[in-house]
């Protein structure tokens, strides 16, 4: 791979000009496709075979409905009642407006005698809104003459109007400033690094032309097939994040050899031979994280981590091809002037010499420490509860609509099971079996059955006790299908918000040893031609366990239990996203796999050229210490950067990541991998002769080396 490699950063060197121009046609070509190709990017969710979606669909075929829906809920002002002439014709005008807007299917009557929803001391009431698209594909401008119509009859009414529900759920917007701090930051940093404002630009740049790329490209796909927002936000994200990473990697090794005199037509293809073959292989480790995400079984999912996957793939190419070819342009420039004269060796004490030291000579003592630390922090994690119920931000109309039903009807209402009875005889079986679920442990309420027009089907809604998001409703939902299983004649099926979520849960919690082992084992595999050891790679996943703990416990702790809340501004606790954990692990394992490699390799490279096992740390550690740390900068800075103000949903992914990002970079790899390696010694680098056959990947390119060296003595 490193000869390859080599060849490739030479031809780069060389047909500088012409690698420059096929990058750009390629971003201008995408720009032109993604305009007039592209289509619209949704933002529904499902899980195809689950019980709850299954229903959603037959109820739409039985009944021709299903779509979105919100709850307009009203409130009488002080000791008031609805019931009054002035409330009640206020509440038939707030109808009414409801029924003329865009895109809605129907309107219910909350004072309708035949189907009254008003509470028994008749001051709170609520309007079902149905649209005619399903969750997740009510346009924004749909939802915002909603909340136009409830803002007018709040100010003309003299009623307390709020709306929630999931007509007005979308992807929260994650663009704009926080982005564009993230970026200032990272350049910011990469300027720290370098020492020179001009080579952070150009990395920043070919990092950019690389998610460009990809992100184009997914836009082009969304012409052709149905995609979610948030697989343009997450390629995006880890493209511009590893793009910037790979380029670091490069440059760094570029400056590395420019210092030790080597020229520019050397250095390139040198840098590309050695540091290139390492993010090629960190790249694969990352593309195997993310592509595995499809072991889920959740189209959404398998989107994103495809999506993602292939956008690293273009990082990867740019910084192999396009980041020499804008290097040989830089030449000696890419070294701040008062080094182009400087020895390397001179550079090599300071912080990270002093850090390494300290390691070393305590190693069991950094060991046990660390494993203690990150362990105690992933105690929480034992405790995580999930859910796909989002919880609406504090002070918007969403939040004060559940609040008005809680304290109207009881928290069950913001949160109803819809039970789906499907045969001949339905309606009369639904009602047989009404009393027994009325029975069930924390149902509040159970409706009698609604028949469709044919008599096949029949709905009941059930009201639990508790909120959507209480531990005691997904159980019911577990009792209800249970109960509803042992009836004959007829087929049943639970669905609702609370049942979708539960569904979800199972779905991720079944998929994730089975993504674990996948994704672990195939990057053990990688890792262990990487390095042709069987321990370093152990040692590195032990270590990536040892952060997604501490990261999901750290997680659970400030989200769930409220520890550190105000510092993440959270305005209040529950459940984690269903997908966080399988999210989290798939990105959080990429990038720990991405520092392992860049750090050990250097470690591995020293060892092969003749330094014993703790000098080979040490001076591996040197060398690629400041390339890990910049790169774990500008990853938790991007993530961090959407905790303070971010939806609920993003804080606690992005806290996840950026905590995750911290403890792998800054305790894992800087410091339990060092010690773990000087405790092993020279059997750190050991591979029983029985896997002697294995290929040699090389990424350090001593091969390569070698070959340079017996060429200059011929």
């Amino acid at each position: 791979m490193a000869r390859l490699l080599y060849r490739l950063g030479a031809a780069a060197h060389r047909r500088r000009l012409l690698v420059v121009v096929l990058w750009l046609a390629v971003l201008v070509g995408a720009a032109v496709g993604a305009v007039t190709l592209g289509g619209k990017t949704a933002d529904s969710f499902s899980i195809p075979g689950q019980e709850s979606t299954t229903a959603l669909e037959k109820i739409r075929q039985e009944f021709g409905a299903g779509g979105a829906s919100a709850r307009v809920v009203v409130q009488a002002p002080g000791d008031g009642k609805l019931t009054t002439p002035e409330n009640a014709q206020a509440i038939g005008a707030l109808v009414k407006e409801l029924s003329a807007l865009p895109g809605v299917a129907a309107v219910t009557n909350p004072l309708d005698p035949a189907q009254p929803t008003v509470n028994a001391a008749q001051n709170t009431a609520f309007s079902t809104v149905t649209y005619r698209v399903g969750t997740g594909e009510v346009p924004a401008d749909q939802q915002d003459a909603l909340k136009a119509a409830v803002e007018q009859a709040r100010s003309t009414s003299g009623l307390t109007v709020e709306a929630a529900g999931d007509a007005l759920q979308g992807v929260p917007p994650l663009g704009g400033v926080v982005e564009v701090i993230g970026v200032l930051i990272a350049l910011l940093v990469l300027a720290l690094t370098y020492g020179a404002l001009v080579v952070a630009g150009m990395n920043l740049l070919t990092a950019t032309v690389g998610v460009g790329v990809g992100v184009l490209g997914i836009t082009i796909a969304t012409g052709f097939m149905d995609l979610s927002s948030t697989t343009t936000i997450l390629a995006a994200m880890l493209g511009l994040a590893v793009g910037i990473d790979y380029a670091l990697f490069i440059i760094n090794r570029y400056r590395q050899e420019l210092r030790l005199g080597a020229s520019v037509a050397d250095a390139i293809p040198t840098a590309v031979g050695t540091a290139g073959s390492a993010v090629v292989a960190a790249g694969l480790t990352v593309v195997i994280a993310l592509a595995g995400l499809s072991v889920a079984g959740i189209p959404f999912l398998t989107q994103m981590g495809i999506a993602a996957a292939l956008t690293i793939i273009i990082a990867v190419l740019v910084a192999v091809t396009l980041v020499p070819a804008v290097l040989s342009y830089l030449g000696r420039r890419a070294l701040p002037r008062k080094q182009r004269a400087e020895d390397a060796a001179h550079r090599d004490r300071g912080f990270f010499r002093g850090w390494i030291a300290g390691v070393t000579k305590r190693r069991a003592l950094t060991l046990l420490g660390g494993v203690v630390v990150l362990g105690l922090l992933a105690i929480p994690a034992a405790s995580m509860q999930t859910t796909l119920v989002q919880t609406p931000a504090t002070g918007s109309t969403q939040a004060k609509a559940q609040d008005l039903i809680s304290a109207g009807f009881g928290p069950g209402f913001n949160g109803p099971l819809v039970v789906l009875f499907e045969g001949q005889g339905a309606a009369q079986a639904a009602n047989q079996a009404l009393p027994a679920i009325t029975g069930l442990r924390d149902v509040a309420v159970a409706a009698p059955a609604v028949p469709n027009r044919t008599g096949t089907a029949a709905l009941m809604q059930v009201i639990p006790k508790s909120g959507p998001t209480s531990a005691d409703t997904e159980q019911l939902v577990t009792d209800l299908r249970a109960y509803l299983a042992g009836l004959g004649g007829v087929s049943a099926y639970v669905t609702g918000s609370t049942a979708v979520s539960v569904d979800v849960a199972v779905t991720v919690d079944e998929a994730l040893p089975v993504y674990l082992i996948l994704v672990v084992g195939l990057a053990l595999v990688l890792l262990v031609l990487v390095f042709r050891s069987l321990l370093v790679p152990l040692v590195g996943v032990l270590g990536f366990l040892l952060t997604v703990g501490a990261s999901l416990g750290s997680t659970v702790a400030v989200f769930q239990w409220g520890w550190l809340a105000d510092v993440v501004n959270l305005d209040s606790t529950g459940p984690l996203i269903s997908l966080t954990p399988i999210v989290v692990v798939g990105i959080l394992f990429g990038l720990a796999m991405d520092y392992q490699v860049f750090l050990v390799s250097r470690m591995h490279e020293a060892h092969h050229h003749g330094h014993d096992p703790r000098s080979a740390i040490t001076t591996g550690f040197r060398q690629a210490a400041p390339v890990v740390v910049a790169a774990a900068l500008i990853m938790f800075s991007v993530f961090a950067g959407f905790i303070p103000t971010g939806e609920p949903t993003i804080k606690s992914i992005a806290f996840a990541l950026a905590i995750g990002i911290f403890f792998d970079a800054f305790v894992v790899r800087m410091a339990l991998v060092p010690a773990a390696l000087a405790l092993l010694g020279e059997r750190a680098w050991w591979l029983p002769k029985w896997l002697g056959w294995l290929p040699t990947l090389d990424v350090e390119g001593a091969g390569l080396e070698k070959s340079t060296k017996d060429a200059v003595s011929v």
